[in-house]
């Protein structure tokens, strides 16, 4: 199969990233500055040869993709593979709740612990990292030779980013995940790689990764 390109976007900011709350799953939608990243990240793509906009089915997400798939003419895929962690009892707490009500919960997650499944339902790192890495195979398996768009989440771009790099998913994360940021991932028939990271020249300003920071 010959390669392909994935551009990742991460979904603009929402009041949740701000105070600094878990999302996960729960729907939230994109704030003025989160809905003013997603025009400008649109005007960026209007002029790229894009096959196809695919995003996760949370509204954030969904809100972000919409106006790239209208600039650039084309229907919006919607795939729950594109959906971030579940974080379980986690989801709509700050990390300040966690640490005082939940310090050994919130240690372990902290410490990047592999099959650590987070308590109430959520997705261990393994069980993530599975999720994501069949969702880009599909995604390129559908558009060999093309470049498509995928907007979706910290938690998935930190996995994307250590799919493609070879980075073990338990070590501290070093590189950004910006909200609206662009993250070139190529395929060449055997293997993804990273052809370009957090690139957020278009924005005035971005927040970097509040679920996925270590």
């Amino acid at each position: 199969m010959s390669g392909a390109e994935i551009l990742f976007i991460r979904h603009g900011v929402t009041d949740w990233n701000q105070a600094r709350r878990f999302q996960g799953q729960i729907d939230i939608e994109l704030n003025e500055e989160g809905r003013q990243q997603a025009r400008l990240t649109s005007k960026r793509l209007a002029s790229m040869a894009i096959a196809a906009v695919y995003s996760s089915d949370l509204s954030r997400a969904r809100q972000t993709a919409e106006p790239i798939a209208r600039a650039l003419g084309l229907e919006l895929r919607l795939e729950p593979g594109l959906r971030e962690r579940s974080y379980g009892m986690f989801e709509g707490r700050t990390h300040d709740d966690l640490l005082r009500d939940h310090p050994e919960a919130y240690s372990r997650w902290r410490s990047r612990d592999l099959a650590f499944e987070l308590p109430g339902g959520g997705e261990s790192l393994l069980v993530l990292r599975e999720r994501v890495r069949l969702q880009m195979r599909r995604l390129v398996d559908r558009h060999s030779g093309e470049r498509v768009v995928a907007v979706t989440h910290g938690g998935v771009l930190d996995t994307i980013y250590r799919i493609a790099t070879g980075e073990p998913a338990d070590t501290v994360r070093r590189f950004e995940l910006f909200n609206a940021g662009i993250n070139r991932v190529g395929w060449n028939g055997e293997r993804f790689e990273v052809l370009g990271w957090g690139d957020v020249s278009h924005l005035q300003a971005s927040l970097d990764d509040i679920e996925a920071r270590d």
